[in-house]
């Protein structure tokens, strides 16, 4: 069953009606081709998920009634925040958005870092993106997704109970399951393909943070990232 995201929904009733977005209207008649008395699916993004049916189907102002409460997931036992520097070709990080959404994961911060190739990013484009991967992996939680901003101010503003950086650099590097342990909040750190500067390693190791490897082949920075949030993921099940 198609799943449509309504951001405000759960403040709807059983019974009441609601408006789909302009984009989400769009996709709903002129893609899917829907038609009134059509059946659907919307979530908040925030765990809830509802059942509707489609009153009006209007590419501008699709309207549904909310007919049931299908569930209201509670949030897992971990939360992972991945931490990654944009990528000269910005499709590789929306990539790595795409995938990690299907994935699962809790939260993304663009980082800027000494080495960085890209400065600049569309925040449009990237939340258009995670909607997408949310609904087609229906999906009920929508991960957050935090403005860019320099790294220094990531390390002074940002914490969990298992801090991680990905490096190519320094030595007694751990791996992630040798560095985290299961139901706890992470945060992992990705850089550019230049990597992180030493001082910058540096800097974050004095806040606790752990060097890791992710095996012995070089890997660009958007896989880094995804092997770093599927291992993770792969220690919690």
């Amino acid at each position: 069953m198609h799943l449509f995201y309504a951001v405000g929904i759960s403040d709807a009733a059983v019974g009441t009606m609601y408006a789909l977005s302009s984009e989400e209207s769009q996709h709903c008649v002129k893609v899917l081709r829907l038609k009134a008395n059509d059946i659907v699916r919307l979530t908040d993004g925030a765990g809830n998920l509802y059942e509707a049916v489609l009153l009006e189907a209007n590419h501008k102002n699709c309207i549904v009634r909310i007919q049931n409460i299908i569930s209201q997931s509670p949030q897992r036992n971990y939360r992972v925040h991945i931490a990654i520097a944009p990528t000269k070709n910005i499709a590789r990080t929306e990539w790595f958005i795409e995938k990690a959404t299907e994935i699962g994961i809790d939260e993304i911060t663009p980082v800027y870092s000494t080495n960085s190739e890209r400065n600049i990013i569309k925040r449009e484009r990237f939340d258009k993106i995670l909607i997408s991967a949310l609904k087609q992996s229906q999906q009920t939680f929508m991960p957050l997704l935090n403005d860019a901003m320099k790294l220094n101010d990531f390390l002074d503003n940002f914490d969990a109970k298992y801090k991680l950086i990905a490096s190519c650099e320094g030595e007694d590097k751990m791996t992630i399951k040798e560095a985290y342990k299961p139901f706890e909040s992470v945060i992992v750190l990705i850089g550019p393909e230049g990597d992180f500067t030493l001082e910058e390693i540096g800097k974050a190791k004095q806040l606790g943070y752990k060097l890791i490897t992710l095996g012995n082949n070089r890997l660009r920075t958007e896989t880094a990232a995804l092997v770093a949030l599927q291992s993770i993921n792969f220690i919690n099940q």
